[in-house]
């Protein structure tokens, strides 16, 4: 009698763990199944005009969190810089965030989400947010930025989450509260388009004193979090497409999935729209990224490009995006504390002066541009002028 109760016992517990599997099984399939149709994301883009803006951060920060804190936030730079934006026949932004915002003071960051979003919203333009980035410097601190370091590239732009909690994966639920937070409140607002979940992941920091600082295998790591940010984003669910760029590698490859990088596959595999990134000069090598991307048979966004000296310009890139509605977001607005008007070369040369040729942004701080033809072009391709 004891050994039957004993197996029947046994049994039950079997069966419940086995169920639990299922449950936890199926949760996951939930999950990968809530990436949107290619029906439902062609449904979206069909209805959206053709997409075109900046990597819009104004010309009072050096980097997202100069941006936003309470200390430094500035809407009058703001609306100021986005009536220009929409002269020039722009509607859509990409916008970068960060998670210590979150954690300094999560309700004065959605409030300031917010009143971006009504100045933004008043000058017809819509918004890409960007919740992650591998890019930069691998330490990012709040309080009082850092001044830029004159005639050099992005002095002061910071990763998100940074090296920390990136490269300890046991701290990587530290971002789960922010990326949720953020995505439950917008994620049913029109003003938001797109949601851009990580930016470049696995880019590491090559400056002299950072690429010390960077996570190693930090591929892996990356890899790790952007699955969990991808949960945690299909978990709330936002109407809003999500996407993660593609940015790198051998572009004869990014059309075949088995001959991915495993971050890179999982990357296209997850985005709802595909995003990709392109600063080549050679348009052909442009013209070849898209044709790779083209196979996966879902709306396409360029999220960054512009390196005027390597020959990709408004000139030679828009009218290829144009002609084949891919959104065109070009890096960079008003030349400010950024100095991306200065290449990236500029961290290991020396510059003292302004460059002939710039290397990114648009317009000078007093709303004159950089090239009067150059904004012709603009206006001639949004047809705010014929």
């Amino acid at each position: 009698m004891k050994k039957i109760l004993l197996l029947t016992i046994a049994i039950i517990v079997f069966s419940c763990a086995e169920k639990k599997k299922e449950i936890k099984s199926e949760e996951i399939k939930t999950v990968l199944a809530e990436r949107w149709s290619k029906e439902k994301a062609w449904e979206w883009y069909d209805k959206q005009p053709w997409l075109v803006g900046t990597n819009f951060n104004p010309s009072s920060s050096i980097n997202q969190l100069e941006f936003w804190q309470a200390d430094t936030f500035d809407p009058e730079t703001i609306d100021r810089e986005l009536k220009w934006s929409a002269d020039l026949g722009m509607n859509l932004h990409r916008v970068y965030l960060h998670n210590l915002l979150w954690e300094q003071d999560s309700l004065g960051f959605l409030n300031h989400l917010e009143e971006y979003l009504k100045i933004s919203d008043s000058h017809g333009i819509k918004t890409m947010f960007v919740l992650l980035d591998d890019v930069w410097h691998p330490i990012p601190k709040l309080g009082k930025q850092p001044e830029p370091i004159p005639h050099v590239h992005n002095s002061g732009w910071v990763q998100a989450p940074g090296a920390e909690i990136l490269g300890d994966s046991t701290r990587h639920d530290e971002v789960k509260n922010y990326i949720k937070g953020v995505l439950t409140r917008f994620g049913n607002d029109d003003r938001v388009l797109v949601w851009d979940v990580y930016n470049e992941p696995d880019n590491v920091a090559g400056q002299p004193g950072r690429k010390e600082l960077e996570v190693e295998n930090k591929h892996d790591y990356s890899l790790k979090l952007l699955k969990k940010v991808m949960r945690w984003s299909r978990e709330v669910n936002p109407k809003q497409p999500l996407t993660t760029g593609i940015w790198r590698g051998n572009i004869d490859h990014w059309g075949t999935l088995d001959s991915l990088p495993a971050l890179d596959r999982y990357m296209i595999e997850n985005s709802d729209v595909i995003s990709f990134h392109t600063y080549d000069g050679d348009m052909n090598r442009v013209g070849q990224k898209i044709a790779e991307l083209k196979k996966f048979e879902r709306p396409l966004l360029c999220t960054e490009y512009l390196a005027r000296a390597t020959g990709n310009t408004f000139e030679t890139v828009m009218s290829i995006l144009k002609e084949n509605k891919i959104a065109a977001i070009n890096w960079g607005f008003v030349a400010g504390k950024t100095n991306t008007i200065y290449p990236w070369k500029s961290w290991d040369s020396t510059f003292t002066s302004e460059p002939k040729l710039w290397h990114h942004d648009i317009l000078r701080l007093d709303g004159t541009p950089f090239s009067e033809g150059e904004v012709a072009y603009i206006k001639k391709m949004t047809r705010k002028i014929e």
